[in-house]
């Protein structure tokens, strides 16, 4: 035995006290009782009072709070942050990004659409605004072939790699109607994964219903969801659109007209429609861009032709279609 004469070494297990609880205690804590009605009458309901007041709600349970202006940068980040987060447990490493017109439905009902306007117009023949209708929903009609392309398209991307189950590639859309749809659709339709990058705006707009449940996310902000369809994106597909295709189409070309991106390949499908809607030619002529921005994208009319072209596209820049993040 060592240690000073006279004292007996305990055995440390006898000094060392059991773990507490981690929820329960012996004996509660002050305060785990309202103040009673018998110390003062007006207690419970000033009780009530402070329980219910804004300030008293958690952070995280203040809707009005986490919608104030102070907490806008904690909105961006959570816009960032959760979409991120579920993207890479689900392995999406990379993203074919299709766009296109929400207008352009399926051929069965623009037709349908178009023979129901038409039905109207014989009934009122002077109504300058049916007649008006009629010829767009023609138009739409005229151009819903689109839709089976990028429904075709999906299928392709959809095939490649590993097969359908394979999520590091995958079809990603804004997850609306029309062309969205259709890309979600093909994928779906293949049993591929497909993500859809939904806005909410003022007037609600639903997801398409061929989104995968577990990648279809709501977005606050127009720029962090900007954000997410270029993070992974290994091509930009645009189809005939409106003003949210071409916003992200020229915001797509100008990040890679000024390098802030790595290029990746930019696809017009339909070359009658985007000759009209922009002329290259005469930007390039009018010198408000260079020659060599005109070959920062090229016109395709068949799901096949945009497959084979972003295939040859990596090709020649030395890579698979499913390489490094930008």
């Amino acid at each position: 035995m060592t240690g000073r004469p006279g004292l007996i070494k305990k055995n440390i297990r006898d000094e060392v006290p059991a773990p507490a609880h981690p929820f329960e205690r012996k004996e509660p804590l002050p305060g785990y009782q309202p103040k009673p009605k018998s110390e003062d009458p007006e207690g419970p309901e000033k009780i009530e009072a402070l329980l219910n007041s804004p300030s008293y709600r958690p952070s995280i349970e203040d809707l009005d709070f986490l919608n104030g202006d102070d907490m806008r940068g904690v909105r961006l980040m959570l816009d960032y942050i959760k979409p991120n987060k579920v993207l890479e447990e689900y392995g999406v490493k990379s993203a074919i990004v299709v766009f296109g017109s929400a207008r352009i439905v399926e051929p069965v009902a623009a037709k349908h659409r178009v023979e129901q306007l038409r039905d109207e117009l014989l009934q009122s023949p002077e109504n300058e605004d049916l007649r008006k209708r009629l010829l767009i929903a023609e138009r739409i009609l005229a151009k819903c072939h689109y839709y089976e392309i990028a429904r075709e398209f999906s299928r392709l991307v959809a095939s490649f790699g590993n097969g359908p189950k394979d999520t590091s590639l995958v079809i990603v859309t804004g997850g609306g109607p029309g062309i969205m749809e259709a890309a979600n659709r093909g994928a779906s339709e293949a049993g591929a994964k497909t993500v859809g990058l939904n806005i909410n705006l003022p007037h609600e707009q639903f997801p398409n219903p061929y989104v995968s449940p577990e990648l279809c996310f709501q977005f606050h902000y127009f720029a962090l969801r900007k954000m997410h369809f270029l993070m992974r994106a290994k091509a930009l597909i645009a189809f005939p659109g409106g003003f949210g295709t071409m916003d992200e189409l020229f915001e797509t070309l100008t990040l890679i007209q000024t390098r802030k991106i790595k290029p990746l390949p930019v696809v017009l499908v339909g070359e009658a429609y985007w000759r009209k809607v922009f002329d290259i030619d005469f930007m390039v002529e009018e010198g408000v861009i260079d020659e060599e921005d005109r070959e920062l994208f090229w016109y395709a009319e068949t799901a096949r032709d945009v497959w084979d072209g972003l295939l040859c596209w990596h090709e020649q820049n030395g890579e698979t279609i499913i390489g490094n993040n930008q």
